[in-house]
């Protein structure tokens, strides 16, 4: 809720996430309509910018994929079927 929020801050909630739930039940969201979204993000537009915080920070391809997207499209998956 703080427009000052650096990318590190944000690193460790990630991490903070993954060592307590582990790499497949984390899934980053994007509600950018009406959230406080970090000045470092803007918009929708600085998510590469995430994603590269997240490479230099060691997260691995495989692990940036699942984080992104992976994990919501297989627990979509599961869900709904298909």
């Amino acid at each position: 809720m703080r427009p000052d929020t650096p990318f590190e801050i944000m690193l460790r909630h990630i991490d903070h996430m993954v060592e307590n739930a582990g790499i497949d039940s984390v899934g980053l969201g994007s509600d950018f309509d009406g959230a406080m979204v970090p000045q470092v993000l803007g918009d929708a537009a600085g998510l590469p910018k995430l994603v590269d915080a997240m490479h230099a920070h060691g997260y691995g391809a495989a692990e940036i994929e699942k984080l992104c997207f992976g994990n919501w499209l297989r627990v979509l998956k599961e869900t709904w079927g298909g």
